[in-house]
C-alpha cells in the first residue's frame, strides 16, 4: 500500500482518548497531518456543531465513536440500554456530518472516516442494542457516501473487530486465557489486528490516494466475519 501523506491536512479524530484515538493521533501527525483530538462525550445534540465551529478547517473527519458495549440478553435488552447506546454512537454521527459538510462542500473536497464495528457484520451474543448502534452507523455511511460522492466528499467506514485497542481489549483482557483461546478459534489470523495496522489503513482512506471509495464498509478483523 502506498505511504498516506497527509501533509498539510487538518484532522479532527473525536473520542481521541478511546478506542481507537490514540493511536490513530500518533499515526496521523507521523504522516504530517494536523491532529484536532477532541475527549468530548458529544452527548448532547449541540455539541457536535459547537466542536466544529471551533476547529475552524476541517479536511478530514475522523467519527471514532466508542461506548463500553453492554452484554445483556436480548430478552432483557431495554428502553434505557438501546436508548444509552444510539445516544452514544449513532446519534453524534449525523451531527458531525452535518456540522462539517459546509465546508467541505464549499471546497469541493474532504473526507469522513467512521471507526466502527465488524459486530454489525456478523451475529454475536448478548449485543443486540450494541450490534444494532454499529449497523446504524454503517447503514448511514453507505447512504451518505453515494449522496456525498456529487461533492468529491468521500465518506467509508472500517468496520473492525479484534483489533487492539484499550476501550475493547485492554491488556486484563488480552492476558485471559479464554480470551486467547477465543481468539484462536475464532480469528483466522491468530492474533488481534496491531493497533498500528489498523491506523496506518486509516491514514490511507484519509489520504489522496483513497478518492475512489464511495460509502464503502472496509471489514478490519483478522478474518473473523469471513469464517
Amino acid at each position: 500500500m502506498q505511504s498516506a501523506s497527509l501533509a498539510g491536512k487538518r484532522i479532527l479524530v473525536t473520542h481521541a482518548d478511546a478506542f481507537m484515538g490514540p493511536v490513530l493521533c500518533e499515526v496521523f501527525r507521523e504522516h504530517g497531518a494536523t491532529v484536532i483530538a477532541s475527549t468530548l462525550p458529544l452527548l448532547a445534540p449541540d455539541e457536535p456543531a459547537h466542536l466544529l465551529a471551533e476547529a475552524g478547517r476541517v479536511d478530514v473527519l475522523v467519527a471514532n465513536l466508542a461506548i463500553e458495549a453492554p452484554t445483556t440478553p436480548v430478552t432483557d435488552a431495554d428502553d434505557r440500554e438501546w436508548g444509552m447506546v444510539f445516544d452514544a454512537l449513532v446519534a453524534p454521527l449525523p451531527r458531525l456530518v452535518r456540522a462539517v459538510l459546509p465546508q467541505m462542500i464549499e471546497r469541493r473536497s474532504g473526507k469522513i472516516l467512521l471507526m466502527g464495528s465488524a459486530s454489525a457484520l456478523r451475529g454475536i451474543k448478548r449485543a443486540s442494542s450494541y450490534s444494532a448502534a454499529r449497523g446504524a452507523q454503517l447503514a448511514y455511511v453507505q447512504s451518505a457516501g453515494v449522496e456525498l460522492a456529487a461533492h468529491n466528499i468521500q465518506i467509508n467506514a472500517i468496520a473492525q473487530n479484534f483489533v487492539d485497542n484499550p476501550t475493547y481489549f485492554p491488556p486484563e483482557v488480552q492476558a485471559n486465557p479464554r480470551f486467547q483461546e477465543r481468539l484462536k478459534r475464532e480469528v483466522p489470523l491468530g492474533r488481534l489486528v496491531g493497533a498500528r495496522e489498523d491506523a496506518e489503513f486509516a491514514a490511507y482512506l484519509c489520504g489522496e490516494s483513497a478518492n475512489c471509495f464511495v460509502g464503502q464498509v472496509f471489514p478490519v478483523c483478522g478474518g473473523w466475519v469471513v469464517r
